[in-house]
């Protein structure tokens, strides 16, 4: 293998681990345009593939990493959560954790 090819690939394979690392990849549904990406604060490989399907909201919101980076906002703007109920979840959370 020439040297430009091993280049080539060695970059490639660095931005595929750079994504990893930066998004987490949440699974709505069995479809490919059903997926959504949240980007993470720090880089991780936590919950990096996350799939949401038979997985209640309060679940899903338990997950402190996905919480803290904005899961529950996806929920909502994918219709599948109010803010009524994300607002219930969380001070429920709250008094278990408390």
């Amino acid at each position: 293998m020439s040297k430009k090819k091993k280049v080539t690939l060695f970059i490639i394979a660095a931005a595929v681990l750079y994504f990893l690392l930066s998004y987490h990849i949440i699974i709505i549904g069995r479809d490919i345009t059903d997926i959504r990406l949240l980007k993470k604060p720090t880089f991780t490989l936590e919950y990096t593939i996350f799939s949401i399907k038979g997985k209640s909201n309060k679940a899903i919101l338990a997950i402190d990493i996905l919480r803290e980076n904005g899961i529950g906002d996806l929920l909502i703007e994918e219709g599948l959560m109010s803010e009524e109920e994300e607002a219930r979840i969380l001070q429920t959370l709250s008094r278990e954790q408390g």
